[in-house]
């Protein structure tokens, strides 16, 4: 009898990637972590428990076939476990290496729940497309006929390309328009290279030049191209724009320099680090906080990006400041961990009420100290002033990483009928995307606000499925 290659949980402890230490990560934006070798990659898949009911499964927005493709990789058997990755993920890669899978498929794996560990899913993942890369087996699209219907997509970043690359399966004419030089959005510009590096996203980016996806960037809609001109050109057009406009905060001071937004700080970081840009901003020190002595503002995976980041151009000292504890913080904890370990200090339960100048320049950041009251509307303890416990957090450099709004929509591209919620976020249809203007879609972001790239690509999948059922019920209805 062949030996059962799976239900190894118990007698195989969980293992991940080795990491590379601190001080070495702290000189290079490369990422952290390195490659499963061949037979590491299938011990730790042969932990699955192949469950009746892969909770893994249920809880990945992509539904991930997890259970299946772990098998496959535990039985040497790759090449499937690639074709079955990317069966229900458009980026298996990038969600291997940035997907928060301690709050999803990790997080609900049946053997954590029993104590034995999790499954290490995420490095799995990572580990089969890298090698289907390695090996030649990841293709640009070939349609099996070319369709004479085309989409407009506005935005380059995971739902616009998710999109992109399910309608030129299709052999639908796909035309990306995007207001920067590269596409990728967010993965381009906003995560940094040591989670997610670059030429794992310029590969994907030509994958689908060559699949016939047409690029049109440093595009700004309402300035260089019209909506109406987009419609004009188009059968259906989808808005995958993202949310870029950074919260703000209004207090005491916050007018001095050296006060900067993460999304500016991190495309600057992303540019000159990752793809060697000369950035102005950043070669006067604007984004750059060498020598400086930073102060980030927020609990978020931005601000994580930021933190570490900046311990990596060479911050004197990088502080966090956090108004509720650690337990509470909406980032990810294996983040919260790196960044400790490369020397980030956080600032639990600390708030900013204003700053300090000296001749106009940032000097320091006001605090307030707090502790955790009632819980409020969201279920989570309402943080409250501990008064007479201020004091004056010294800074030469504040990144505020506080989320992002939605731009103005209908006002940028004039447009008063692009229906909006009271957030600003596009209204649109669940699971087609379609909103009340006829041929008009929208996902991701756009719609959901800031979110999971995961979730991204799953809105951009299915808002191609539902347009191509638009089309081909068009198609009929012409055959009759």
């Amino acid at each position: 009898m062949a030996k059962q290659p799976m239900l190894k949980f118990v007698n195989i402890n969980r293992d991940m990637p080795e990491k590379r230490t601190a001080e070495t990560r702290r000189e290079d934006f490369d990422e952290i972590y390195a490659e499963f070798a061949a037979a590491k990659a299938e011990e730790q898949a042969s932990r699955c428990s192949q469950c009746g009911v892969p909770y893994c499964q249920s809880h990945c927005p992509l539904h991930n076939n997890i259970p299946d493709w772990l098998h496959l990789t535990a039985t040497g058997r790759l090449e499937e476990a690639y074709a079955t990755s990317q069966a229900t993920n458009t980026f298996p890669e990038i969600c291997g290496r940035i997907c928060p899978q301690d709050r999803l498929c990790e997080g609900n794996c049946v053997i954590e729940q029993s104590g034995h560990g999790t499954v290490t899913i995420g490095a799995v993942e990572k580990y089969i497309t890298d090698t289907a890369w390695d090996r030649g087996w990841v293709k640009p699209n070939a349609p099996l006929a070319e369709r004479a219907e085309s989409v407009g997509i506005i935005g380059a970043g995971p739902g616009g390309l998710a999109a992109a690359d399910m309608l030129r399966k299709a052999g639908v004419q796909v035309t990306v328009y995007d207001r920067y030089d590269r596409a990728g959005g967010l993965l381009t510009y906003g995560i940094p290279g040591f989670k997610l590096e670059k030429d794992v996203v310029m590969r994907r980016n030509q994958l689908l030049a060559d699949g016939g996806v047409t690029f049109v960037m440093n595009c700004n809609v309402g300035q260089d191209i019209s909506f109406e001109e987009i419609r004009a050109k188009h059968d259906a057009v989808i808005i995958a724009t993202g949310v870029y406009k950074s919260r703000d905060l209004a207090m005491p001071g916050s007018g001095a320099t050296g006060i900067v937004k993460a999304i500016d700080f991190l495309t600057a970081s992303n540019k000159v680090a990752n793809f060697g840009d000369t950035v102005a901003e950043y070669e006067d020190g604007t984004y750059n906080a060498n020598g400086k002595k930073v102060v980030v503002i927020g609990g978020g995976d931005t601000a994580m990006d930021c933190v570490r980041t900046s311990i990596r151009q060479g911050a004197t000292s990088v502080k966090c400041l956090y108004r509720r504890d650690r337990a509470n913080m909406p980032g990810s904890q294996r983040e919260v961990q790196n960044a400790e370990e490369e020397g980030v200090v956080f600032e639990w339960l600390s708030a900013p009420k204003g700053f300090t100048d000296a001749g106009g320049k940032v000097a320091g950041v006001m605090v307030q100290k707090m502790r955790l009251g009632q819980p409020d509307a969201s279920g989570r303890q309402a943080p409250e002033v501990i008064e007479g416990a201020d004091y004056v957090e010294e800074a030469d450099l504040v990144i505020k990483a506080l989320g992002f709004e939605p731009e103005e929509l209908p006002t940028l591209w004039d447009q008063p009928n692009l229906p909006v919620t009271r957030w600003g976020t596009v209204k649109a249809e669940f699971k087609t995307g379609a909103t009340n203007l006829d041929g008009v879609y929208a996902v991701g972001d756009i719609v959901r606000g800031a979110s999971l790239v995961v979730w991204a690509i799953k809105d951009g999948r299915d808002c191609a499925e539902a347009i191509l059922a638009r089309f081909n019920a068009k198609a009929a209805v012409a055959a009759e």
